[in-house]
């Protein structure tokens, strides 16, 4: 039995794994790994499907041509370069299900993955926003914004923030089930985008941002954008306020009237935090708030006149007859449309001006029909 199998196995004990383990079965040690691990009895469910990946690899790269069925085939070898079929390509070894997957390399996976993008997104720059590293601190709001860059294919490479566990309440607006109950809000996130694309390079940071972690969180290792989702006023403060330090533009979406946030401090480095709406307020300044200046200074970040009648009605009443912010899951999705297309964007090098921009459904469409 491989060394790493007893490894193995015990990942898939771990209620709080989150990698996958690539496997390459042209490499004798990867390959002796998956021998033993498909013998151990821990394997719930093999899924190779890895024939159709290739018909859609072969159709991609050559589109509109018609094939027989021997065609097809002899296609399908060529493009495994004779190799056996469960030979090409990667296993993919997901311990929290139990699951194990066969995909195309991970330069072939990606472009079918992405071919229907085009030419919406080229090649050249799918190639290009998959060298970008993105952080995301707060996964309630922000996980529809990783979920929907990894989708899009909006990023290569993640970092995660968050130290809240998945509650029941939170499936009124998560992509979860309850199967998922109790499980970390950063390990949650990693597995949904590493069922959508294994290669991803993703890291977390399962107890979030603290005074004591945020300078680690920001310096180890260049971040190309911010999308900043957090409850916390310190922490919307001090993450900008590192964003600003290191030229790191910065989204953030309320799911209120779909209002979106864009400070560009990678083109504007002595931009005012929150479009200056603070005024001189720093991180530093917010460390003991009470409740009533909490919701206060919240309200001044979102400009209270500018929210829509329900969240105002909602505001007097948390902490009373409301246990925090109502959000609606059709406001989060939105929210995490708006960061991805907005995010591409930018990583783009498309002109992207700082703002405040709404993209409020009930204002565009009521009374259209009438």
């Amino acid at each position: 039995m491989p060394n790493e199998l007893p490894e193995l196995l015990a990942e898939r004990s771990q209620n709080e794994t989150w990698r996958p383990r690539v496997f390459s079965p042209s490499d004798p040690s990867d390959a002796a790994a998956l021998a033993a691990l498909l013998t151990s009895g821990q394997v719930v469910a093999v899924h190779d499907r890895i024939d159709d990946q290739l018909e859609e690899l072969i159709a991609c790269t050559n589109p509109g041509r018609r094939r027989t069925a021997r065609e097809w085939d002899s296609a399908k070898d060529e493009a495994c370069d004779g190799a056996p079929r469960w030979r090409y390509g990667n296993w993919v070894w997901y311990p929290w299900s139990a699951r194990l997957v066969h995909v195309l390399p991970r330069e072939q996976f990606r472009l079918v993955r992405t071919d229907r993008n085009r030419d919406k997104i080229t090649r050249a720059d799918q190639a290009r926003l998959l060298e970008r590293r993105i952080a995301v601190i707060g996964l309630s709001v922000g996980n529809s914004a990783a979920l929907t860059c990894a989708m899009e294919g909006v990023g290569g490479a993640f970092r995660l923030a968050d130290h809240d566990r998945l509650g029941l309440s939170n499936l009124n607006r998560l992509r979860a089930g309850v199967s998922d109950l109790g499980v970390e809000k950063t390990v949650l996130c990693a597995r949904q985008m590493a069922e959508i694309d294994p290669y991803l390079d993703i890291e977390i940071h399962r107890g979030g941002v603290t005074e004591e972690t945020i300078g680690h969180f920001f310096d180890g290792g260049p971040l190309d954008l911010l999308v900043e989702e957090c409850d916390t006023p310190w922490v919307k403060i001090a993450a900008r306020e590192h964003a600003r330090r290191l030229g790191i533009p910065v989204l953030m979406d309320t799911n209120d009237r779909g209002m979106l946030d864009v400070e560009r401090f990678d083109v504007e480095p002595d931009r005012p935090l929150l479009h200056g709406r603070l005024g001189a307020t720093r991180s530093e300044d917010l460390s003991d708030l009470d409740r009533p200046r909490l919701i206060r200074l919240l309200l001044d970040m979102v400009d209270e006149s500018q929210l829509s009648s329900a969240m105002t009605e909602a505001i007097a009443r948390i902490g009373h007859t409301l246990s925090s912010w109502p959000q609606l899951a059709s406001g989060v999705v939105l929210g995490g449309a708006l960061v991805t297309d907005t995010a591409r964007r930018i990583l783009l090098g498309h002109p992207v001006p700082s703002g405040r921009y709404y993209v409020d459904p009930e204002a565009i469409i009521t009374g259209a029909g009438g």
